[in-house]
């Protein structure tokens, strides 16, 4: 934690986390045009940033473009917000968005974490819905290959369609999945109002994507959800929920535990 502290420390690399913020998915030649900075200089506080866990990137064609990872600040806030005051932050930064953010084109999370434990036993937590439902509260019935239909399975409800299926899978290093539909039955467990529901349900389908990277001891994981339609009311709800997953499956293949409250 303390390299993300003195990473935040600098003026110019926090305005390259605001501009990454503002618009995620930039490449290095992007992030220059857009900031008063010399191309090496934006190269180094990348390099700084991307070594606290920061700032993440995602290779596309030749170009590599950087993304704000909320990871480690998540990791801030749960150490050092409690759950009382957690609500009332999270209900200001909101309002401070909708009044301050313009309208987005397709967004995009990209989350990157460091897991102690092998690439096959990280497939496993994965895929395996006697792992996915410890720390994630789903299960997945699928055979993960290419094309092959996925069945959720949440708070009771079996979610099944068409287009539910497995996108890529390379085992230990790769899998990409769409997303969900939105049944009925899954609104009335999620008491989800039903104008938001039937909204959710006519968007096209997004899809999340697992990067599995073997780094001695331990395993480099990179989420990437995307796919949204623009204007999407789905993001904001998604990307809270992406850290806490993701912290969760990282206690459970560290410590054999999952985060307090989450186990089940």
């Amino acid at each position: 934690m303390d390299e993300v502290f003195k990473a935040l420390a600098d003026a110019g690399r926090r305005r390259l986390l605001d501009s990454l913020n503002a618009r995620n998915g930039q490449s290095l030649r992007e992030l220059c045009a857009g900031l008063d900075m010399a191309r090496q200089s934006v190269s180094k506080h990348l390099a700084v940033l991307e070594a606290a866990d920061l700032v993440t990137t995602v290779r596309s064609g030749r170009e590599k473009l950087h993304y704000l990872n909320a990871a480690p600040i998540n990791a801030i806030a749960e150490r050092w917000i409690d759950r009382y005051d957690r609500g009332r932050v999270r209900a200001l930064a909101d309002l401070k968005r909708a009044l301050e953010q313009e309208s987005m084109g397709n967004p995009e999370f990209v989350y990157t974490t460091y897991i102690g434990t092998t690439p096959e036993r990280l497939w496993q937590a994965l895929t395996d819905p006697a792992f996915t439902r410890r720390y994630w509260g789903v299960g997945f019935e699928s055979d993960w290959k290419v094309g092959s239909p996925m069945v959720w399975e949440e708070r009771g409800v079996r979610i099944a369609d068409p287009e539910q299926v497995v996108l890529e899978s390379d085992p230990y290093r790769r899998l990409s999945y769409s997303w969900h539909t939105f049944t009925p039955e899954f609104a009335e467990a999620w008491e989800l109002d039903e104008k938001v529901a039937a909204q959710w349900a006519g968007e096209r389908r997004s899809k999340v994507t697992f990067d599995i990277e073997p780094l001695g001891r331990m395993v480099k994981l990179t989420v990437v959800h995307d796919g949204f339609d623009p204007g999407s009311t789905l993001p904001e709800n998604f990307g809270e929920g992406w850290p806490q997953i993701l912290s969760s499956l990282k206690t459970l293949l560290e410590t054999g535990e999952t985060l307090p409250g989450e186990d089940g």
